[in-house]
Order: structure tokens, then C-alpha cells, then sequence
């Protein structure tokens, strides 16, 4: 075989190598890491949850067993229909420095990442003097993990938050674990508002328990 037959035929098992290619599988999507995404897409609430009496439903693929659970919003916090799928309560606080935000977050049994994940990202999202401490404690056969961060909220590339940087906020982030869960529970706001309602809010925490006939 002559240099041009044996170049020509290396070219047609070139071809045909690349042909075979089409129908190989396309490389696996890298995964997000859930921690990175509990504020964008992928928030939609799976299971009811109430305060002072009003329930919120889920999506009706749901196991109401699996996602149900109640708690008291402390006196003078407004709350209001979920401003988008991302949230399944949230409310409005008021207070002498402008109003803070309370939001509510689940993302289906065991999704959302860990509780040390988000401890941080929260710490993240504010630029804070020293390093805050979570604290932990037990309420009606749930465990919850909360963090207070004191300073400027950094603003936020997801769309769902400020867009400046808010000196003298205060950040009251918590991870709600039990059966079904974990739920998630973040109030931001000026430090003027937040630091009065810094015991509303560990007393609302204190109050989530599984929603009666669930």
C-alpha cells in the first residue's frame, strides 16, 4: 500500500471514530452544592406550614406526614402570602430602624445541606467583626441550630436580597431538624429592628412543633 492509500484509509477510521462519538453519553452535569443554592432555585415548599393558624400548602405530591409542622410568629410580625415559589412563609417585622424580613425555607426531607453548611454560609452573607457561635437546643422533639451575626449584609448575587451593602443589619439564621425536615428559618433587617426581636425570634423557634393531625 502506497502513502496515499494507507493516509487515506487512517482518515476514513478517523471519520468513522468520530461518528461513533454522536451517541456516547454527554459528561454528568457537575452537582451544585446545596448549601450554594438554598436561596435560588429549587426552594419550592414540599409540605404545609402555619403560623397563628394559617397553613400554607405544599405541592400535592407531598407526604403531609413527612412535612408538617406549626409555629407562633411572635406579636407584631406581618405575616404574608410567599413572595415567590422559593419560600414557603415569610413575614414582615417591624421597628424603629425600618422593617426586617422573615423568610422560611424547605426543600423536602434531608435536602437543603447540613446544618454546618449553612451556619457559614450565613455567617458569609455579613461582614462581621469576630467569628459568631451557633447555639443548639432541643423544642418539642426538634433540634435546632441558630446563629446571630452582627454588621454589614453583603449584597446579594441571588436575586433575593439587597443589592447595596446594609451597614448595622443583624442576620438570626436557624436549622429546624426532625422528622421530615430540616426547615430553615432566616430574619434579616436593620440592627435597630433585629436586636429587640432577637428573643421573639429564639422564643418563635422554641414554639415549632408537628402540626396536629399531620
Amino acid at each position: 500500500m502506497n502513502r496515499t492509500a494507507l493516509f487515506l484509509s487512517l482518515l476514513l477510521l478517523s471519520l468513522c471514530a468520530c461518528g461513533g462519538d454522536r451517541n456516547a453519553a454527554p459528561p454528568a452535569a457537575e452537582e451544585t452544592p446545596a448549601a450554594a443554592t438554598s436561596q435560588a432555585a429549587g426552594e419550592a415548599p414540599v409540605g404545609p406550614i402555619s403560623s397563628h393558624g394559617q397553613t400554607i400548602a405544599g405541592s400535592p405530591s407531598a407526604s403531609q406526614d413527612e412535612a408538617a409542622i406549626d409555629f407562633d410568629l411572635p406579636a407584631g410580625w406581618q405575616s404574608q402570602p410567599p413572595s415567590s415559589s422559593m419560600r414557603v412563609a415569610q413575614a414582615v417585622i417591624p421597628g424603629s430602624g425600618g422593617s426586617g424580613d422573615l423568610a422560611v425555607f424547605y426543600f423536602g426531607p434531608g435536602g437543603g445541606g447540613t446544618v454546618e453548611a449553612n451556619i457559614e454560609r450565613w455567617i458569609g452573607q455579613m461582614e462581621s467583626p469576630g467569628t459568631p457561635k451557633p447555639e443548639t437546643f432541643e423544642a418539642n422533639g426538634y433540634r435546632v441550630t441558630w446563629i446571630e451575626v452582627r454588621g454589614t449584609l453583603k449584597p446579594s448575587s441571588m436575586g433575593t436580597g439587597p443589592t447595596t451593602a446594609q451597614p448595622d443589619s443583624r442576620l438570626l439564621g436557624a436549622v429546624v431538624e426532625g422528622p421530615g425536615g430540616p426547615w430553615f428559618f432566616k430574619a434579616t433587617g436593620p440592627e435597630a429592628t433585629m436586636g429587640p426581636q432577637r428573643d421573639a425570634f429564639v422564643a418563635m423557634l422554641k414554639s415549632v412543633r408537628a402540626k396536629q393531625g399531620a
